[in-house]
């Protein structure tokens, strides 16, 4: 396995230090032998057995689905690790709160986990108007947050050190699909709905600004209320535009409503999802059957199934294979490649930040990633002032009840 090499790998340069003690001590700050270093010296959450984690994410409501899924993925990697013995030693442990898609509930969880001190770092968080309602406090406790579900531009700008983002931006999604939109298919009325939130608000700047790009701007907004599916007036807003496509910023019940009665009342435009819908929670409400125009742009590669001995890695194989050995049954997901990338990360920055392990340290190690490579065209890189470790955009469309790669724009021409 991947990590059975990694540790391999670090283990050869330990031998290397060892050669002169006085440099392995300078380097790790312990002792001949690599004695760990003094437990009252360590961040909360560290012990000598495990690194233990706070996740605040909706694991039931309206979002239940993409917390599950991203839960799942990052935990069929870390059980794989535990089961070889951890980073230096040290199982890591998840302790997952359910906020169902809540910012209140979410500050909640957040502020149990500080406060108790009982987290090294926080991860896996899912959702804009949740996870924003934690920044100050993230920055204000020194606490690293790792790996959320969400693209929003305020976990990036303005920049903070404790926040690592593993995917890429909604801005960066719309502002692609937006250019095929407009350069490949000559569209020019493009309307956007979106959830009347701090997520859903993020996809209509980034909408707008791809737009004024090419001299545009939306030809209607439409929106509804987060936790609802009351999607009639910002259809009827939508539809009466005549919008040749639709940018849609919202969660998976509601955008598969607002299709549906779409299609009821004629109205047949390009419905075009942002990564944080949910793929196959859409797909199965649109059913196999769909004859909509129904896009989406992903941050993560389609996951293939395949499982193919010897053959180039695939860090979506990994992940079945990972999935299929703890979560039997579960089927593979975006969301979940998603979660288990942002597990890959996480590891990689602890075997870099070394066995006396702080959160300064850690933020440090993430930092030192350059051109980390997972699968062919998967790369990672970080930086000082660059805490997003990838900016790929795939784009998915649906054929028979699932969302499948594309990279030919005209069959959306009418």
């Amino acid at each position: 396995m991947p990590f059975l090499r990694r540790i391999r790998r670090f283990a050869v340069c330990l031998a290397l230090l060892s050669v002169s003690a006085l440099g392995f001590a300078l380097l790790f700050g312990c002792g001949e032998g690599g004695a760990p270093q003094n437990p009252a010296a360590r961040p909360p959450g560290v012990s000598d057995s495990e690194i233990v984690l706070g996740s605040s994410l909706a694991l039931t409501g309206h979002a239940g689905y993409l917390g599950t899924q991203t839960l799942r993925g990052a935990q069929a990697y870390l059980r794989g690790v535990n089961e070889q013995g951890g980073v230096y030693g040290r199982r890591i442990r998840v302790i997952a709160k359910d906020d169902a898609y809540d910012p209140p509930r979410c500050l909640a969880n957040t502020q149990k986990f500080i406060v108790d001190g009982d987290v090294f770092a926080l991860f896996c968080y899912v959702g804009t108007p949740t996870t924003v309602k934690v920044l100050p406090m993230i920055r204000e406790a020194g606490i690293p947050l790792l790996g959320m579900f969400t693209g929003a531009n305020a976990l990036r700008e303005p920049f903070n050190r404790y926040v690592i983002n593993i995917r890429a931006s909604y801005y960066e999604e719309t502002e692609a699909a937006v250019r095929h939109l407009v350069h490949e298919l000559g569209m020019t009325r493009i309307a956007v709905f979106y959830q009347y939130d701090a997520y859903g608000f993020d996809g209509l700047v980034g909408a707008e600004l791809a737009l004024k790009n090419f001299g545009l701007e939306p030809v209607a907004r439409g929106s509804y209320i987060r936790g609802t599916q009351d999607v009639e007036e910002g259809l009827e807003r939508v539809r009466d535009s005549g919008a040749q496509a639709v940018v849609m910023v919202g969660t998976y019940g509601a955008c598969a409503r607002f299709i549906l009665r779409a299609g009821e009342e004629g109205f047949d435009p390009v419905f075009y999802n942002v990564s944080f819908v949910g793929a196959e929670e859409l797909a199965r409400r649109l059913g196999p059957d769909s004859p909509r125009r129904v896009i989406m742009s992903q941050v993560v590669p389609p996951v293939s199934g395949n499982i193919a001995p010897n053959s180039e890695a695939r860090v979506d194989s990994e992940y079945v294979e990972a999935l299929r050995r703890w979560f039997p049954g579960e089927p593979p997901s975006f969301a979940g490649l998603e979660g288990y990338l942002n597990a890959r990360i996480l590891v990689e920055g602890l075997l870099r930040a070394g066995p006396n392990l702080t959160r300064e340290g850690f933020i440090d190690a993430i930092e030192s990633i350059r051109d980390f490579r997972l699968a062919p065209g998967l790369d990672f890189t970080f930086g000082p002032q660059d805490h997003q470790g990838m900016d790929q955009v795939y784009f998915t469309r649906l054929v028979n009840g699932r969302f499948e790669l594309f990279t030919d724009w005209s069959f959306l021409r009418r």
